[in-house]
């Protein structure tokens, strides 16, 4: 009795240190989310859908039992071994060419580990790389004031080369893109200054428009930029997938045509690509229409506002930039895949937070989330912070 009383105590005290509003957002995305799964996996047949819905609720199950632990764990602790992060990082990312290695719709993005579902190193990875960035910035920030060329560079330089090592061992800019991003809200909340982001996005754009007219780069990028300037081109190709996902977005009116019964959605397998992941939006807007999409917009900025609300009561500079490292992450992907829905951005392979379809990424997002909730678990009090 006496221990089971010990084990009772023990997980009180780890529930009440968890965020439990943060922990409630997340959970009613991701039901709202299995929902949409299940309608949008339909077409495959019952015992498909059956073992889609069971996996993604696997992970949000696992997910949630990550949650409470990271929300134990004080990150600027661990990160004091920041050599073991980015070992990590390297060599978690290059599993991704031994045989464990597995090819998907392009890309080589996965591993398999024997589980029913794959593994998305890069989505791993994003959550330690958050954090050793995070420690980095910090430094400079609390060193140097974000003062000269170093504060910009050397951090700069760690998330460029992710970038560049995640998509030369697997070919997957979507993922990979997340780090630079991930880093410039970051940068911005540490007070660099704007000039160097004018400085730094202006040459990546000269650099980038060089390249076109030089064409170096790879043609499917170009196209995957030409059919956003001209969606009549290459209808039947490259602008397919949002062409269709477009067609269901604008089919589902005000109320949408009702759960389970889109169109597009319950239609054959070219009717409406890649449903239950990079175009689970179209799916709720088919089938609840404007007012289920807007539903979805909301419960994500509500997740993004915890984050950021957390960064402003958190007890030291790190903390408060890896709040704001994972609350940039989601609005980056929730209007790059939002936007890629309604046709005015690039297909990148981001899917939408919480409500796609994928065990890892909904494992690793509710880490994320618990890592935030830790920082609020251990926030100073009232009278010690300057208002």
């Amino acid at each position: 009795m006496t221990i089971l009383n010990r084990l009772l105590g023990a997980v009180k005290y780890i529930v009440k240190k968890a965020d439990m509003v943060l922990l409630g957002l997340c959970l009613v995305c991701t039901a709202f989310g299995v929902v949409l799964i299940a309608s949008a996996t339909g077409y495959l047949g019952l015992a498909e859908q059956v073992k889609r819905v069971l996996i993604q609720s696997a992970g949000a199950v696992m997910g949630v039992a990550a949650y409470f632990i990271f929300s134990n764990v004080d990150m600027e602790h661990f990160a004091e071994k920041w050599w073991l992060f980015l070992i990590f990082d390297i060599g978690f990312i290059a599993l991704l060419r031994t045989p464990l290695g597995r090819e998907a719709y392009g890309n080589r993005s996965w591993i398999y580990v024997g589980l029913p579902m794959m593994i998305q190193p890069a989505e791993i990875v994003r959550l330690t790389f958050t954090v050793l960035l995070a420690r980095q910035i910090a430094w400079f920030r609390d060193n140097r004031r974000m003062r000269g060329f170093g504060s910009l560079f050397w951090p700069a330089a760690h998330a460029l080369f992710m970038f560049v090592w995640i998509f030369l061992l697997s070919r997957d800019a979507g993922s990979g893109m997340m780090y630079p991003i991930i880093y410039m809200g970051m940068a911005l909340a540490a007070g660099l200054a704007w000039y160097w982001f004018a400085l730094a996005i202006g040459s990546l754009g000269v650099g980038i428009g060089l390249l076109a007219v030089f064409e170096k780069l790879p043609k499917y990028w170009m196209d995957r930029f030409h059919v956003i300037l001209d969606h009549s081109y290459s209808p039947g190709g490259v602008g397919y997938q949002q062409s269709r996902g477009l067609l269901a977005l604008g089919s589902g009116g005000l109320f949408g045509q009702g759960l389970f019964q889109g169109i597009q959605t319950q239609g054959g397998e070219g009717s409406l690509p890649a449903r239950q992941t990079d175009f689970i939006f179209c799916v709720c807007g088919e089938e609840l229409g404007m007012v289920g999409c807007m539903v979805v917009i909301v419960l994500e900025f509500l997740v993004v506002y915890r984050c950021f609300q957390t960064a402003r009561v958190a007890k030291s500079s790190m903390d408060a930039l890896i709040c704001v490292g994972f609350g940039t992450m989601l609005i980056f992907q929730t209007v790059e895949n939002i936007g890629m829905c309604l046709f005015v951005m690039p297909v990148i392979g981001l899917t939408l937070p919480f409500f796609s379809y994928g065990g890892s990424s909904i494992l690793s997002l509710f880490a994320a989330m618990g890592i935030v909730s830790g920082v609020r678990s251990r926030t100073l009090p009232d009278w010690l912070r300057m208002t």
